[in-house]
Order: structure tokens, then C-alpha cells, then sequence
């Protein structure tokens, strides 16, 4: 299990940095000027050759990637000069805040997925099946920011019920409650839809297996079969899928909080594309890569806490 996970810890490494590679690759192929954005169109050409050679841009694209690699060993993301703050001070600001909407949606989701999913196997091709699955198909396939839209228009514009944007007070997020219900249930209700239909699928591949004729003819009662035994085998497909969704969940996010106006990762994200910040998409971009292996890694645990039949040799 040691020599297992130190193999996955160095592949991550390298998936990290590959990942830094091809978006600082991309990023300096996008048009535009990151120093024409940084001091106006106004700016003179002087002024523009010699802030290009102060921050090092002038040097071939390798030398900039390595230095700004040594810099990101030593926790030094770079500065922001669109706006006027390191990139290291932007994240710690964002990071808490997207971690509280994507923690929170994720969680919801977990615990809504796993019981739909399992009346959903239990009560097969029958009408509430058919209903919460027709849901599913909704949700899953309607885009993040219509979702959004439409909450607000329904929630909002017509019920008065609840704000239209996010809470914009730095660090105190929690003191607007009301207004974090729209962003994290438009998150909650299509990761809900994503985590159901597989819990659906994992339940009644395990409802078919022997073990379970098996433990119906010892006298085993169906409650007892069900959650004791098929809960336990079908939540490993499960615990991996949610490892491996933050990704999409995190991209979600994005789109989400530039909806609600949410001051997180996503719309620092968003702001920065706009503005050719290119030191704050990288920063993103690392987090997120970083985000991605983690989550992947956690899942293999998982599923190996999940199974004790399941062993990895080193």
C-alpha cells in the first residue's frame, strides 16, 4: 500500500506539471498583449518594451516557464498587476470561498444521490422510478449557468424569496445564508443528477450478483441484504466518481459563481481571461491541476477503505 501510494504521489507530480506546461503553452498563444492589457492601449511602445523586459517576457518561452516554475516551488505564484495584489493573496482570499460552495454542493449532493439512487434500484421500472429519472436526465444535460438563470428568475425576480447574487462581503459569507442557497442548490442539483444515476446503476448491478441469492437463501431478510451488503459494493463506483468529479464540479463553479456574482476561484478565473491576467490563470490552473490529483488519489483510497478485497501491491 506504501510503495502504491508513493508511485501515485510522483505520477501526480508529474501530471501537475505537465498540466502547468501545456496551459503556460496555451496561455501565450491566446491573442492579445498581457502588457498592452497591464498599462492601456495608450501606452508607448517604450514603456511596453521595458516593462516586457522587467517581469522577463522578452526571454524564450522555456526560460519563462522554468523561472516561473522555481518561483511556484517556492510558493510564489506571481503578481497580479491588473490588480495590484500577488496571485498568492488573491487565492487565499477566493480559495476559502469556492471550497465553501463546492464543499457544501458536493455534500448535499452525496447525501441526496445515495438514498434516490438506491429507492431508484429498489422501485425499478416502476412510475417513481421512471419520474426521478426523467429528473436526472434534466438536470444532467441542462447547462450550469441556464440552471442558475432560471433559479433566479423563479426564486427572485417572481417569488421575491431569496437575493439574486452571492454575498460579497470578504470572509463573512456566512452571515448571508439566504444568499448562498441560490449558488450552492443550481451546484447541488446537477452533481445530484450525476451521482444518482450512477448510484442507480452500482445498486442494481449488485442486486443481481450471487452473494446476494446467496445471503435471500440463508433466510437473510431484504433489508438487511440491501444494506448491509449491496449498499456497501455499490457505493465503490460511487466514492471513486466523486473523487474523480471535482474536476467538473470545480468547472461548474466557475460558471456558477460568474452567474451569482460569487467571489471565489471561478470568477477571479473568469475576471482574469477577461483581462489577460495571465499570472492569475496560471495560479488558478495550479490549483485546480493540484485540486484534480488529489481528488483522484483520495478516490483510490477510498475504494480501497470501501473494499478490504481490493489490495495494492508495491
Amino acid at each position: 500500500m506504501v510503495g502504491y501510494l508513493i508511485r501515485r504521489i510522483l505520477q501526480s507530480l508529474i501530471v501537475v506539471i505537465g498540466v502547468t506546461i501545456i496551459t503556460f503553452i496555451l496561455l501565450h498563444l491566446l491573442p492579445g498583449n498581457p502588457i498592452r492589457a497591464i498599462l492601456g492601449p495608450r501606452a508607448s511602445n517604450a514603456d511596453v518594451a521595458q516593462l516586457t523586459k522587467q517581469l522577463g517576457l522578452d526571454r524564450p518561452l522555456p526560460v519563462q516557464y522554468l523561472l516561473w516554475l522555481w518561483n511556484l516551488v517556492h510558493f510564489d505564484l506571481g503578481y497580479s498587476y491588473r490588480q495590484t495584489a500577488s496571485v498568492d493573496s488573491l487565492l487565499a482570499q477566493r480559495l476559502p470561498n469556492t471550497l465553501l460552495l463546492v464543499g457544501t454542493s458536493t455534500i448535499l449532493a452525496i447525501l441526496m444521490a445515495i438514498p434516490l439512487g438506491v429507492m431508484q434500484a429498489v422501485r425499478r421500472n416502476r412510475p417513481d422510478d421512471y419520474a426521478l429519472t426523467g429528473l436526472s436526465f434534466v438536470f444532467y444535460s441542462m447547462p450550469t449557468f441556464l440552471l442558475g438563470i432560471m433559479l433566479i428568475v423563479l426564486f427572485s425576480a417572481t417569488l421575491n424569496w431569496l437575493p439574486p447574487e452571492a454575498p460579497q462581503a470578504q470572509g463573512a459569507l456566512l452571515s448571508q445564508v439566504n444568499a448562498l442557497v441560490l449558488p450552492v442548490a443550481t451546484l447541488t442539483l446537477v452533481t445530484v443528477a450525476l451521482f444518482s444515476r450512477y448510484m442507480r446503476s452500482s445498486m442494481l448491478e449488485n442486486l443481481v450478483q450471487d452473494y446476494v441469492r446467496t445471503a435471500k437463501a440463508k433466510g437473510v431478510s431484504n433489508r438487511s441484504v440491501l444494506f448491509k451488503h449491496v449498499l456497501r459494493n455499490a457505493l465503490i463506483p460511487v466514492l471513486t466518481l466523486v473523487g474523480l468529479s471535482i474536476p467538473g464540479i470545480i468547472s461548474g463553479a466557475v460558471v456558477t459563481e460568474t452567474v451569482f456574482n460569487y467571489p471565489g476561484m471561478g470568477y477571479l478565473f473568469f475576471i482574469a481571461a477577461q483581462n489577460n491576467d495571465f499570472p492569475v490563470l496560471l495560479g488558478v490552473t495550479v490549483v485546480v491541476a493540484v485540486a484534480t490529483v488529489l481528488g483522484s488519489l483520495v478516490a483510490d483510497i477510498l475504494y480501497a477503505v470501501a473494499d478490504p478485497r481490493i489490495r495494492y501491491v508495491s
